[in-house]
């Protein structure tokens, strides 16, 4: 009987231990399925309709299902139709150039009873010409007086102040190279060699030295849009890699950060940080008590921030999605299980999100109670009924995970009108620095980093506010230097700027 019991110990362990290899085999089967797809599967996170469709109630199902079991929704296809492409329009605006083209005078007779021919008008043809970049040359001139009588009495006419003193750059080259870079992602070097296409020997490090030059020169700009940006209702904030190679006490392989902080208001606000960390401190100087909420992932160096400001923080729904979408791309061709389940939920809110996008404030706040929260409580019941069958370690498990552990802040968005259910506004304000960094790869020194910061901030805040960034940029570099008071700081903001875009 001892024997017996024994026995049965021994292979309840046994099972134990297999079970537990079975559940190790299976993730890391997972894993090497999610690696293959980063690599080679498109990254797109659009579901096919067919599968959400399967799951428009997806309340009702809190089993996992094969596509044979669960309900379908008729989809009428409409039949094909051929469409042209509509042609490519050429603006009004832009100059004309004309060509005349005219018949001999020999030809201006009728070859049948040569009467003379009477003109009748003309038929035109368009075509877009380009001329490359045209450089040129602008010679301020300062007259010069003195005193013929006394010959001790010399004056020179004044100018306006330059944002580079006794440099060759104007404000509208300057203006051009930063664009080229923070706007295009065009590397400085690739810039100086179609200079010397020009005929203009331009070194990549005078270049970069002006870039310098200019981000120290709106430093002042960049202080005033920082402190505005903290009363905004919402504040957005994310952060990402960046390579400093010349670090005091790093090494040059070492990893630095680019933050993001912006606001999407009225008047949109978009600024770059530059910090050699990632630890919270960086977040606690950024911040203050005046903020009132904030709209993140769930990078936990925030919350400190979020606890002593007492500031509200909210959670990214479509950070929890994309943990979703990841789980369903693993699931096995032709099944349907939670991954659809959860997505097809999280898309009603969205749907709705999209519906109330236009109402006023009171009506957007009133639908999102009546419509998202009763969405939100499906989600919480059938969230709670899923986590416990489900293997934590598993691409599905770390979803379901980060669901249930970022819950309080995913929907906080309900609460106020202001709040954004996501936090894509700044992935997307990020992305053009993402961009660039693939092309120049690093910033030489930290001076270099502060400076790229401070004008991809302008030049995305312009974007954000609709305005052409040569254009504003080349404003700011001319009025920026004669500004002396914070009034005359104050009309080089976006929405204050007068621009000349000729």
């Amino acid at each position: 009987m001892e024997n017996s019991r024994e026995m049965q110990k021994e292979i309840d362990f046994l099972k134990a231990q297999l079970s537990l290899k079975d559940q190790r085999i299976r993730s890391l089967e997972e894993l090497v399925q999610f690696f293959k797809n980063q690599k080679f599967a498109p990254r797109s996170e659009k579901v096919s309709t067919d599968q959400l469709g399967l799951f428009n109630e997806a309340e009702a199902v809190e089993a996992e299902k094969n596509t044979d079991d669960a309900t379908t929704e008729e989809v009428v296809v409409k039949a094909h139709q051929r469409t042209k492409k509509p042609r490519i329009s050429i603006p009004d605006s832009l100059p004309r150039e004309n060509i005349d083209y005219d018949l001999t005078d020999a030809e201006k007779f009728c070859p049948h009873d040569n009467t003379p021919l009477t003109h009748m008008g003309t038929e035109d043809h368009e075509q877009l010409d380009i001329i490359p970049a045209q450089v040129k040359v602008i010679r301020h001139r300062r007259a010069k007086y003195y005193c013929s009588r006394c010959k001790q009495y010399h004056i020179t006419a004044s100018k306006p102040k330059q944002p580079i003193e006794k440099g060759i750059a104007s404000a509208g080259l300057l203006a051009y190279i930063a664009t080229q870079k923070y706007c295009d992602a065009l590397p400085l070097y690739r810039q100086s060699d179609i200079f010397k296409r020009s005929g203009i020997q331009l070194d990549r490090t005078n270049l970069a030295n002006w870039m310098i030059r200019c981000g120290t020169l709106i430093q002042p700009l960049i202080n005033l849009l920082q402190e505005r940006v903290l009363k905004q209702p919402v504040i957005h904030m994310d952060e990402t890699p960046l390579q400093v190679l010349s670090e005091p006490g790093k090494t040059a392989q070492s990893q630095s950060y680019m933050w993001l902080m912006a606001s999407f208001s009225a008047q949109p606000i978009v600024l770059f940080h530059y910090a050699p960390t990632r630890r919270r401190d960086v977040v606690m100087q950024l911040l203050n008590g005046e903020v009132n909420a904030l709209m993140v992932d769930g990078y936990e160096g925030y919350q400190q921030a979020c606890n002593e400001y007492q500031i509200t923080r909210l959670g990214c729904m479509a950070h929890a999605r994309r943990k979703f979408v990841d789980a369903q791309k693993l699931q096995p061709k032709g099944k349907t299980g939670k991954a659809d389940q959860a997505i097809a939920f999280i898309q009603t809110l969205y749907r709705i999100e999209s519906a109330i996008k236009s109402l006023s404030p009171e009506e957007k706040h009133k639908k999102r109670q009546e419509e998202a929260v009763p969405i939100l409580d499906k989600i919480a019941r059938w969230l709670q009924k899923s986590l416990p069958n489900v293997p934590p370690k598993t691409k599905l498990g770390e979803a379901l995970s980060y669901l249930n552990n970022q819950w309080p802040r995913l929907i906080q968005y309900v609460d106020d009108d202001h709040y954004p259910i996501d936090n894509n506004l700044a992935e997307n304000a990020i992305r053009p620095f993402t961009i660039g960094r693939k092309n120049w790869l690093f910033s030489k020194s930290q001076t270099g980093a502060k400076a790229s910061a401070n004008l991809y901030s302008l030049t995305e805040t312009a974007k954000a506010n609709k305005l052409n960034p040569y254009a504003y940029l080349r404003a700011v570099f001319t009025q920026l230097p004669n500004a002396n008071t914070v009034e005359d700081i104050e009309k080089c903001l976006p929405w204050d700027i007068t621009l000349n875009e000729k």
